[in-house]
């Protein structure tokens, strides 16, 4: 097989030096429009609202430029164009998912090409002021979320998943290394790309990321209110958690744009993708990122602020923190200036340039030493508890499932609650109810929430209600699917049992269902 040409980096810039421990940035960015990208490729969707570029702008205080002239690149063998849809895989590749991602190309064909992820509720717009200086040095692909930005709405419920999407997007393009910057989850995504694929990565940039996105309660629920109420409360509610009160107060049509974005967001995607972030968490596996990295926050992010930037650091091996002050969660977008210049330092002298920096991982298993004859098979090992090591022990798998369905906050409360007495109950719960039963295949999560509140109020055991009404929701049925289901136990169970239990879920819902401040 031939060995694929890589695409060579940009040229650090004159005296350019690598990202210090903390980059500072006196004041706000100018914030004025700028034309269209030279020779932009046209997106594949119809976009529901403008680009950033496009919105009137308000004038705050002029921040000065701290990047310096990025030589140009070398001249490199051209990468294909876009096309309206994705070219078919070649024959012999392995196996990929079938959908891919809705993407753009800025910038010229031949040069080395460095992806550019948006967050959670957003568009590709979001990059808007980064790309006119991006794109004279590389070819900026910008992709949307599934149901974002017009796109196809595809739910991804898992970061992998979206990493196998943009993956098998740019295969079709025949892209085979890349830089990568991503913000929130576009940064989960470039996180996720440098574990399990470090070779196709040459340098990476993390923007508002997080190694786990607060806790899996609290995307949960939002996807509970999403579903309940629509994105109006996640639309209402984003210019306090991406910008800084004081940008929001002199900016209003930019924070009217970004409310835009989410209310044109599929909710089916959007609570897939809070589904995804509820069960990321890369903590543990940090150090085995490899590729230089580059976390950049805003100094005023509540949402993913700086000690989850430095927690970032701390872990990955080649990981450098830039700090930009006057900026919340959407730094691009508020401090675009000071991102800007970040980005192109970055990946003009930390870009991996050859496919060899990184081996490509064996996919095939080694022997260290000849098989022997097998002379004796012993007896299978007693494991803890006394569970043997010939079937796998339900216990972490049920705990697993016991956490995503009742939630963090609801099983920690009953764990810590357990004591020497109570303790192995709490065992045989988690690993038979939860571990054999809830991770059966033959019914789906929201089915088996209809079964056990119709069980619990059978029984008459209204005190366990309260946590498998907040779990039903979090299954995905809506608070009319659990009035039809407590309905139909009137009939059967009689009168003062649904009461009961309407009461109850009554409460829950009203809980569960309103958007806190």
């Amino acid at each position: 097989m031939s060995e694929t040409k890589t695409p060579q980096p940009a040229q650090p810039f004159p005296g350019a030096q690598s990202v210090p421990a903390a980059q500072q940035f006196q004041g706000p960015q100018t914030l004025e429009p700028f034309p269209g990208p030279q020779a932009a490729q046209p997106a594949h969707t119809l976009q529901p609202v403008p680009p950033l570029s496009a919105v009137q702008t308000g004038q705050v205080p002029p921040q000065p430029s701290h990047a310096q002239p990025v030589q140009p690149a070398q001249p490199v063998p051209p990468q294909p164009a876009p096309s309206a849809q994705p070219r078919p895989i070649p024959q012999g590749s392995r196996a990929l998912p079938m959908h891919t991602l809705q993407y753009r190309f800025d910038g010229p064909q031949d040069a080395p090409v460095l992806v550019i992820g948006p967050s959670l509720g957003t568009t590709w717009h979001m990059w808007d002021r980064q790309i006119p200086e991006l794109s004279q040095h590389w070819r900026v692909l910008r992709f949307d979320l599934p149901g974002h930005g017009g796109a196809p709405a595809h739910p991804a419920t898992a970061v992998g998943e979206l990493s196998d999407r943009l993956l098998a997007t740019l295969d079709g393009l025949g892209v085979q290394r890349f830089g990568y910057a991503g913000c929130s989850i576009g940064g989960a995504i470039g996180a996720d790309l440098a574990l399990r694929h470090p070779h196709r990565v040459a340098a990476l940039a993390l923007v508002a990321a997080s190694p786990r996105f607060g806790s899996a309660d609290e995307f949960r629920q939002r996807g509970v209110i999403v579903r309940t109420n629509g994105l109006e409360p996640m639309a209402r509610s984003a210019p306090d958690q991406w910008f800084t009160h004081g940008f929001a107060a002199a900016q209003p049509a930019i924070v009217e744009w970004a409310v835009q974005m989410v209310r044109t967001t599929d909710p089916g995607c959007y609570i897939a993708a809070c589904e995804a972030l509820a069960a990321f968490d890369i903590r543990p596996e940090l150090g085995r990122i490899s590729v230089p990295t580059l976390v950049l926050v805003g100094a005023e992010d509540h949402v993913t602020g700086p000690a989850e930037a430095r927690t970032l650091v701390a872990g990955i091996p080649d990981a450098r923190l830039a700090l930009v002050p006057g900026a919340s969660h959407l730094a691009p977008v508020e401090q675009p200036g000071a991102v800007t210049d970040l980005l192109l330092t970055h990946f003009s002298t930390s870009w991996q340039d050859t496919l060899a920096a990184i081996p490509v991982p064996g996919t095939g298993a080694t022997l260290s030493a000849p098989v022997l004859p097998i002379a004796e098979i012993a007896p299978a090992a007693a494991g803890p508890d006394g569970v043997t090591s010939g079937r796998p022990d339900p216990y972490d798998p049920g705990m697993k499932v016991r956490r995503e369905v009742l939630g963090d906050a609801h099983v920690d409360r009953v764990m810590a609650g357990s004591d020497d007495f109570t303790g192995e109950f709490q065992e045989l719960v988690t690993r038979y109810a939860w571990g054999e039963t809830w991770t059966r295949e033959g019914l789906d999560r929201r089915t088996r929430s209809c079964v056990t509140l119709t069980a619990l109020v059978t029984s008459g055991h209204l005190e366990g209600l309260a946590p498998h009404i907040r779990a039903a929701l979090r299954n995905g049925l809506t608070p009319a699917e659990i009035k039809e289901v407590l309905l139909q136990t009137a009939v059967y169970c009689g009168i003062p049992a649904a009461g009961a239990a309407f009461t109850i879920a009554q409460s829950v819902i009203q809980e569960e269902t309103t958007p806190r401040p």
